[in-house]
């Protein structure tokens, strides 16, 4: 297969308890593609009982035609699962996904088909720009360092540092089939799926460009709250399981980066009592990974923030 055949691109968003505002601009920014041979699937999760979920239909239904379909599950399933559910329905050789607050910008599918294409991959991500309720880029993901490209050496590089971003995914259809989904866990499960994607042996590829827009707020939402407590908790007692095959470095890396993400989701609850005693856990567990990391985050977001 060429880039010149353009393959058929299944975008699956998944949606809970979302207003018509965020869902519209995720939807727009999927119809605004460059790449034309793509289909939509919004799977809406939210409960039955939602009181805008009757907006969201009528939103959907006016923007509806072959190829943007919409369906609302009868009980709320979850994340996970009404991925899954966009995956069994998917008629695309390829497929990626979209939140129902995020957007893409305009040449994403056409650049990621084009990557695939190249270089024969199963599975590819890219960079992604995080954006605050205030509209300033709190974060920016991007994964320049990394050494190599085969299984042993991502499998290393993604307990440390997260190969995340489910925007930024696309797969092989097939080969997502055949790896089984996505696992289901309330939070954590883009993480889930690219540990699986490397230990089942597919070939990933990394492009680095950035046309994914993040957004982080309080509204609505596949997962948040306490949840995100509980996942990351999960987490990092499910990575200690795979300590005997890392470096002491490597440990102590991963034990810092959990503290490190236990501050923010500590604040984010106002649980502002345990914000400190988790960010001294931070400190302790690698206090050289504590300032390099914190300092070239800060420079990070401050880099792009600029540009």
């Amino acid at each position: 297969m060429t880039v010149s055949e353009k393959p058929l691109v299944s975008v699956i968003i998944p949606t809970y308890k979302r207003t018509v505002e965020y869902l519209s601009r995720a939807v727009q920014s999927v119809l605004a593609q460059t790449y034309e041979n793509f289909e939509l699937i919004v799977i809406d999760d939210s409960p039955a009982d939602y009181e805008k979920r009757g907006e969201i239909a009528d939103y959907m239904a006016a923007v509806a035609s072959e190829t943007v379909r919409y369906y609302q599950n009868e009980k709320n399933m979850g994340g996970s699962l009404a991925r899954n559910r966009g995956i069994e329905l998917a008629k695309g050789e390829f497929i990626s996904f979209l939140d129902d607050d995020d957007e893409y910008k305009p040449e994403k599918l056409e650049k990621q088909v084009r990557f695939m294409l190249e270089g024969d991959y199963d599975l590819s991500f890219s960079n992604l720009i995080m954006y605050g309720a205030s509209g300033a880029v709190v974060d920016y993901r991007e994964y320049t360092d990394i050494p190599a490209f085969d299984n042993e050496t991502l499998l290393h590089y993604h307990l440390t540092r997260h190969m995340t971003g489910t925007p930024t995914f696309m797969f092989k259809a097939d080969k997502l089939r055949e790896i089984g989904g996505f696992e289901d866990a309330k939070m954590g499960q883009e993480f889930y799926l690219m540990l699986k994607s490397i230990e089942r042996g597919l070939k990933i590829g990394y492009l680095p460009d950035c046309d994914v827009k993040v957004y982080k707020h309080a509204e609505g939402g596949i997962t948040q709250g306490k949840n995100k407590i509980d996942g990351e908790n999960r987490l990092y007692e499910f990575k200690k399981q795979y300590f005997p095959r890392l470096t002491k470095k490597e440990i102590r890396f991963i034990n810092f980066r959990h503290w490190a993400v236990m501050v923010v989701a500590y604040k984010r609850n106002h649980m502002f009592l345990q914000m400190p005693i988790a960010g001294v856990k931070a400190f302790f567990a690698s206090p050289g990974d504590f300032f390099s990391q914190v300092g070239g985050f800060v420079g990070k977001v401050f880099r792009n923030r600029k540009g």
